[in-house]
């Protein structure tokens, strides 16, 4: 009776996690990678357009994106879509290829970028509790409408709660990868 309560709140926490682990691939480190970019949308033919859907976006060195566009008409569309983004980066454009060098992380930007981890880290947590808040709340009014026993309650709260420090846990590992991943030079 209460395990479909569990599995609801098993799926939505892992959810949380998947969403943080997005978050964490659009915050860059050192090197250049693809997931950079996955954010950012184009206007193509009047439509937001994600960038990889309008252009081939590769990793030419450890410290350069390249984004070659499939028309040449929307290299100025892509190059102002990267300008007007959050992630302050500069393209250069050559011929069909647009370059976009990734200037070396200072410590200032790193501790920086490691608040905007910690934040992100925080959200994925409240989330996690407000799920385990809304399992709880379920299981409460299957005890009101005499559904289930105080005794099933009470196990499925504490399966329930087991849940929860164990995806809290996973949260917390990954902030310190990732913090280990921003403080390298």
């Amino acid at each position: 009776m209460t395990e479909d309560i569990n599995k609801d709140a098993a799926a939505r926490m892992g959810k949380s996690i998947e969403a943080l682990n997005h978050e964490f691939h659009k915050i860059r480190t050192g090197r250049a990678h693809t997931s950079l970019l996955d954010h950012i949308t184009v206007t193509y033919y009047g439509a937001k357009m994600p960038l990889n859907q309008v252009a081939s976006v590769t990793v030419s060195d450890p410290r350069t994106l390249s984004v070659t566009p499939w028309e040449k008409g929307m290299i100025p569309v892509v190059e102002k879509a990267i300008l007007e983004s959050d992630l302050g980066l500069t393209p250069n454009t050559a011929g069909g290829v647009i370059r976009i060098p990734l200037p070396p992380l200072t410590e200032e930007r790193r501790r920086e970028l490691i608040r905007v981890v910690k934040h992100e880290t925080e959200q994925a947590r409240i989330a996690i509790r407000n799920v385990r808040r809304d399992a709880n709340s379920a299981l409460k009014a299957r005890l009101k409408d005499k559904e289930i026993t105080e005794d099933d309650e009470k196990r499925a709260e504490d399966d329930i709660q087991k849940l929860t420090d164990k995806h809290i846990s996973e949260v917390d590992s990954l902030l310190v990868a990732k913090e280990k991943e921003l403080m390298e030079v």
